[in-house]
């Protein structure tokens, strides 16, 4: 299918107490040629406690000011529903009246490119049921990968996906824990032991984090379900400096933004080889790093505490 056929998907950015992190984010996207026919939504959490406030609202006054979409609807919430429960909530809700959606949070620094490969990848995968969801961040493996790829499940650094695919979300952790151990799949879950997904999913079960990304996955690995990644980031998290409490200050993930456009044609329907091991072999490297950060609070990644 052709990248122009249909207009641009809505791309939602779910923001907080962050407004610097927010501004760059909405920077970077109105930096896109796509940015003037898209249409924007941005959910803002309720402050957790007072002391947070001030921050909040800094961020509601900038969010505004925010112009260069084809529109933008604004949503405050009064209450603090949490990282997980907002995205889970606003993904849903968008999701009940577009067919199509790009998923952003306040802390991800976007190529110019990135809106084109998002759209050009929820066109062409349209109607492919096993392919659930479109990424638009590369770990910096040190090696060179194709131009885009499959992997089994799904992830949360700019990413897209189809009301169809959302469908299958479970937010129910436990089933989800129960259906990898009684299919004996933890340790492939795991990516053979490179990363501890199974250990973020019995933390999310018991309440030690409040991760919706490793529910996601889950039930999208479950479901042998794929993400298409590209082989050069178009994306760059800078959440990761201890600005937020629930990740701790790393570079190991950084990575220049790719200057070029990805070049996406249709792929076979099948998990990368050559991909999976590389993801893995990254995040072996990353080990000693990973598990002082387990050790100070793996529970809290990806939650909003």
């Amino acid at each position: 299918m052709a990248p122009d056929t249909l207009a641009p998907a809505p791309v939602v950015v779910f923001a907080y107490a962050r407004a610097d992190h927010l501004r760059q984010t909405i920077r970077s996207l109105q930096r896109n040629p796509e940015a003037a026919s898209t249409a924007l939504h941005v959910i803002c959490d309720g402050p957790r406690r007072p002391e947070v406030v001030p921050a909040v609202q800094a961020v509601r006054e900038f969010v505004e000011t925010i112009d260069g979409f084809a529109s933008v609807r604004r949503l405050y919430r009064n209450e603090n529903l949490g990282l997980a429960r907002s995205i889970i909530a606003g993904v849903g809700d968008l999701l009940a009246q577009h067919e199509r959606l790009i998923v952003l949070e306040d802390d991800l620094v976007l190529s110019p490119h990135f809106l084109r490969y998002m759209n050009t990848g929820l066109q062409c995968y349209a109607d492919d049921a096993q392919v659930a969801s479109i990424h638009g961040y590369c770990y910096p493996v040190g090696q060179a990968l194709p131009a885009t790829f499959f992997l089994r499940g799904a992830d949360c650094w700019g990413w897209a996906t189809w009301a169809r695919a959302w469908r299958h979300f479970e937010p129910d952790g436990q089933v989800l824990l129960d259906a990898l151990l009684q299919r004996r799949l933890t340790q492939a879950f795991d990516l053979d032991g490179a990363f501890p997904y199974t250990a973020m999913l019995a933390d999310q079960v018991s309440g030690r984090n409040d991760s919706w990304a490793v529910r996601w996955h889950a039930a999208c690995f479950l479901k042998n379900m794929l993400t298409l990644y590209p082989g050069r980031s178009l994306v760059e998290n800078i959440g990761n400096d201890a600005s937020g409490t629930h990740c701790s200050s790393t570079d190991a993930y950084t990575r220049p933004l790719d200057d070029a456009p990805v070049a996406l044609q249709r792929i076979a329907l099948a998990e990368s080889t050559l991909a999976c091991t590389a993801f893995a072999q990254f995040l072996r490297r990353q080990r000693p790093s990973r598990l002082a950060q387990v050790a100070q609070g793996l529970r809290r990644r990806l939650g909003w505490l």
